[in-house]
């Protein structure tokens, strides 16, 4: 085991190589624990844990989920997911990370603020920065909405509320575009649910792609949840 400056150590599992972060409480809330392997001599799926003939366990896949240094040995269907998830983690990451410009309403609050919104470093928190400074962390959100926007030749702007765990899929080029977001969660230090809304400011195309991500986002954060 070796320390970087970063505030990550270098450990070797049974799997391979991991980059992980010096106190486990600050894992990634997108992160996967390793799999408990099936007692077996056979090969193993670094994913699922299952074990497998060398020939359906051959393939070796990037893993950045369980934080994997190198490419790891996978069974055919732990590898097709894991290769899906890489756009989040080489594009959607990046968005998140980068921000965008939205109105913030607290609570039942009459007054907004317009306030750019990005992904923490370590995955953890959303950062909102105006002419005040708030955090919301992730593990403490308990329900994600996204506003979208649907327009036909005959109707005007059509905005609804639709769960960011349902399998519709939104994107700036779609029928439906991305244009704000509802937040249920509790601040830190509390148990009193605060309700959050966001809605596009000046810059909707980059607000749409930040709401996209964070529809993928939230997908990789309730199966982590649910393991």
């Amino acid at each position: 085991m070796s320390t970087v400056p970063d505030g990550k150590k270098l450990v070797r599992s049974p799997s391979g190589l991991r980059m992980v972060p010096e106190n486990g409480a600050f894992n990634s809330p997108f992160s996967l624990d390793e799999p408990q392997w099936v007692p077996d001599k056979e090969h193993h799926c670094r994913r699922c844990g299952r074990c497998f003939c060398d020939k359906c366990c051959s393939k070796k896949v990037a893993l950045p989920r369980m934080c994997f240094v190198d490419p790891v040995r996978q069974c055919g269907e732990c590898s097709l997911v894991s290769q899906k998830e890489m756009e989040f983690y080489d594009k959607q990451l990046k968005v998140l990370m980068g921000g965008g410009s939205f109105i913030v309403t607290l609570g039942t609050s009459k007054t907004s603020e317009t306030m750019m919104c990005r992904l923490s470093n370590n995955h953890r928190y959303l950062f909102f920065d105006g002419e005040s400074h708030f955090e919301v962390e992730l593990s403490r959100i308990s329900s994600m909405q996204v506003l979208t926007e649907e327009s036909t030749p005959e109707e005007n702007d059509i905005h609804t509320y639709t769960s960011l765990l349902d399998s519709q899929y939104i994107s700036e080029g779609g029928n439906s575009r991305a244009s704000g977001m509802l937040l249920h969660y509790k601040p830190t230090g509390s148990q009193d649910p605060q309700q959050l809304r966001m809605e596009a400011a000046d810059d909707k195309k980059t607000a749409s792609s930040w709401l996209a991500a964070m529809h993928k986002a939230a997908k990789l954060l309730y199966e982590a949840r649910d393991r």
